[in-house]
């Protein structure tokens, strides 16, 4: 699957969750997804919570959110020392 069919697993409806990416029209968040991995939470445990998402599924969050990530810049400022 390349990177084009991986990312038409995202897809927005202004209806559910305020039009917030989620995962092939359904109420699962892209954002939810990334929260699970982030807590440590396996790609096969997750996968069992949601019988009818897949893996292509998962590697679709984890790909979208390298795409947004990587037209983020931040900017630091500098602090002045505390006293």
């Amino acid at each position: 699957m390349n990177e084009k069919e991986f990312l038409q697993r995202i897809t927005v409806n202004p209806h559910i969750f305020g039009g917030k990416p989620i995962i092939r029209g359904r109420r699962l968040a892209v954002e939810h997804v990334l929260a699970m991995l982030a807590a440590g939470d396996s790609a096969e445990t997750i996968l069992e919570g949601y019988p009818w998402l897949e893996k292509e599924d998962i590697q679709a969050c984890l790909l979208y959110a390298r795409k947004v990530i990587g037209h983020e810049r931040v900017e630091l400022a500098e602090m002045e020392p505390q006293p």
